[in-house]
């Protein structure tokens, strides 16, 4: 399967010739937009951020993706999953710059979108932890990451489960906590974070609209209703200041009180 990206020799995945000359020189400008995709068991929670309403679309595209982002955003495709949208992304960076961030937990590496939105955020010393359980999709964010301009030094990618590295992490040293997984690890992420964050520190769930769900009562599957119980459970706790932000698939921000 090679990379979706006309005239492409990266090697980054399979079908693409190896050793080609870096993304640049090589690479012309790749969709902006992403195509549905199937879920993998650590991509995003909800349906399509775009939308046919001209504000939101001019909200979405207001800071654009340079060749780097809309290469990784093709990649992303190609291997099934659905990345986080400009607009996400650029809250992403806008929150990590906010806070001066410079230790950030990524749940869900994917092919490197989000993580490079978050490292453009953080301070020049910051390191971007980020977990996910699939090698492949980490090898083409490990060469994004690079291709961005980021050194290695700036990254700690971990493969793995979630649930299983999380509790190896320190308590109460890091800045921002983003979590880009299924729903039915929220909670969990939700508890691991309160443990992660500094006070002060700020969480960021991907998917807290659950595909435009979120505010239909009829709307009973198994997805929908723990989105929705998570951004209850946070929106109740004495430990958050939170917001959900109507942009991308939804991203549900709270500061740790």
């Amino acid at each position: 399967m090679p990379c979706g990206v006309s005239g492409c020799h990266c090697g980054w995945v399979p079908g693409c010739a190896r050793g080609g000359p870096p993304l640049e020189s090589q690479c012309p400008p790749a969709p902006r937009f992403t195509l549905a995709a199937r879920r993998c068991p650590i991509a995003t929670v909800a349906g399509s951020g775009s939308s046919a309403n001209p504000a939101l679309h001019f909200a979405e595209s207001y800071v654009t993706e340079d060749l780097v982002l809309r290469t990784a955003r093709s990649l992303a495709n190609e291997v099934g999953l659905e990345a986080v949208t400009p607009g996400a992304g650029a809250t992403l960076r806008l929150l990590a710059a906010a806070g001066n961030a410079r230790a950030v937990v990524e749940i869900g590496t994917g092919t490197g979108v989000s993580g490079v939105w978050l490292l453009r955020g953080m301070r020049a010393d910051g390191v971007l932890t980020t977990i996910d359980v699939e090698v492949e999709h980490q090898r083409i964010a490990r060469r994004i990451f690079t291709e961005a301009g980021f050194v290695a030094g700036r990254t700690r990618i971990i493969t793995g489960r979630a649930l299983d590295v999380l509790p190896r992490l320190a308590d109460g040293a890091y800045d921002l906590v983003f979590v880009d997984a299924e729903a039915t690890g929220f909670t969990a992420c939700v508890d691991a974070a309160l443990r992660l964050l500094r006070p002060g520190g700020v969480l960021v769930l991907n998917g807290a609209l659950a595909g435009g769900r979120i505010g239909d009562p009829a709307a009973r599957d198994a997805e929908t209703v723990t989105v929705r119980e998570t951004v209850k459970a946070i929106r109740e706790s004495e430990h958050w200041i939170p917001a959900v932000l109507p942009v991308g698939h939804g991203l549900l921000a709270a500061v740790r009180c």
